[in-house]
């Protein structure tokens, strides 16, 4: 959630913040009026729970009717102390339910606008021509025998899958060589419970506004997380962290899942857009002074795999109306799919300054000695299933055969994948 005391000093900023993103300014007002109630029903509180304190030793000394006196008062007055602290504790409630519904404050320089208004900041390699009509990813897929829709569908339903053969092969190789780029820059690798608690899931910011979009076992009050950051953003909850020497940077591998609610009739061939995929995900943990600069770094990092992969891709800066709620600033690669003639979401690098860490209390030593203060989390994509669509489609040839890219080359052992 975003701090109080930036929405107290700056309300205006937040009020923008929220009409970049297309929504409601207004609850800023009511977190406002909440606050304010909060605040002085506690400073009222305060003061008759010490006239109330000092009551009680004038009872003690009294006697007779002045005693009776004391008495009476000190009866009225507790039902006054009672009903502010009810009258607080309301206020409270209010106030945490309300500011939950505030997305971070984005940055300066977001566009503004929602799904289709981002900006374009860079353009890497050609698109490819063929001499030939190329085919998508599921009609390789399935002459590869590496993939196969109509078993995962008989199987789970739809927009499930089976990776078989070079398929399976070709997925745990590209995430084995993310996990390797991630150790050699100093990332520690972790597999993620893919169950989380509710706080937890609350904490990432990730049932505000979209549980429906998220599996749940309501048996057991766990939820099924759709990437890694979820469960490494409550790695280190109510935690305080060292970052003296530089920020915590974890890889994490985890089997995703997503509802993909809403999504009716939208990419349903192929595994472009399915409910359960593999990801590596970069964490960061780190100084909000160094933030802006480590969210360089992620997305210098996926496009250090991006070009491992060897496809033309866009890096864009996207727009306020299309961040998730945590992310003050994300930035996504698309990578070109030829059969679709349009660039598609690779990877994704978010910075959320601190509103994952004050949900789930993390922290670290004020460096001007000042108590403890949140720190910055930021997350970016390392690797997915779905880049398995752009290595089929940019990489195809003409007999059906896929070449691998050279840097994937070890991880798979093999320098063309061939129709079985």
């Amino acid at each position: 959630m975003i701090d109080i005391k930036l929405l107290r000093e700056d309300p205006d900023r937040v009020r923008a913040s929220q009409r970049a993103r297309g929504e409601d300014e207004g609850v800023v007002d009511a977190v406002l009026s909440a606050d304010d109630r909060r605040r002085a029903s506690l400073t009222e509180f305060e003061r008759l729970r010490a006239e109330q304190k000092s009551m009680g030793k004038q009872v003690a000394q009294a006697q007779g009717e002045e005693k009776h006196a004391l008495l009476t008062k000190t009866k009225h007055l507790a039902a006054q102390v009672k009903s502010l602290q009810a009258d607080a504790d309301a206020a409270e409630e209010e106030l945490g339910t309300l500011i939950r519904q505030i997305g971070n404050v984005v940055e300066p320089g977001v566009p503004v606008g929602g799904e289709d208004d981002y900006e374009v900041l860079e353009t890497v390699g050609e698109v490819p021509t063929f001499d030939f009509e190329p085919r998508d990813h599921l009609e390789l897929g399935e002459m590869l025998g590496a993939v196969d829709m109509e078993r995962g569908a008989k199987v789970s339903g739809s927009r499930f899958y089976f990776l078989t053969g070079v398929g399976a092969r070709l997925e745990l190789a590209l995430l084995n060589m993310a996990v390797a780029q991630a150790v050699e820059q100093g990332f520690s690798p972790m597999i993620t419970p893919t169950l989380v608690k509710t706080e937890v899931m609350a904490g990432a910011g990730f049932i505000d506004k979209h549980s429906e979009e998220v599996y749940r076992l309501a048996d057991d009050d766990l939820w099924l997380t759709g990437t890694s950051e979820v469960a490494l953003a409550g790695f280190h909850a109510d935690e305080i962290l060292d970052l003296s020497n530089g920020p915590k940077r974890y890889a994490g591998w985890s089997a995703c899942y997503r509802r993909e609610a809403g999504s009716y009739g939208k990419d349903t061939r192929g595994i472009i857009r399915v409910h359960q995929f593999h990801k590596v995900e970069m964490f960061t943990y780190c100084r909000v002074e160094d933030a802006a600069a480590e969210h360089q770094r992620l997305l210098g990092w996926e496009k250090e795999m991006l070009a491992k992969i060897e496809v033309p891709y866009r890096v864009i800066d996207t727009a306020a109306g299309d961040l998730g709620g945590p992310a003050a600033r994300k930035f996504d690669c698309e990578a070109w799919v030829p059969t679709q003639g349009r660039y598609r979401e690779l990877t994704s690098t978010s910075n959320c300054t601190t509103y994952q860490a004050r949900r789930l209390g993390t922290r670290e030593r004020d460096p001007n000695g000042q108590g403890t203060r949140a720190v910055a989390t930021l997350n970016g994509t390392l690797a997915t299933t779905r880049w398995m669509v752009a290595i089929l489609e940019n990489h195809q040839q003409a007999d059906g055969s896929v070449v691998v890219p050279k840097a994937l080359r070890p991880y798979l052992g093999l320098e063309v994948l061939r129709p079985a």
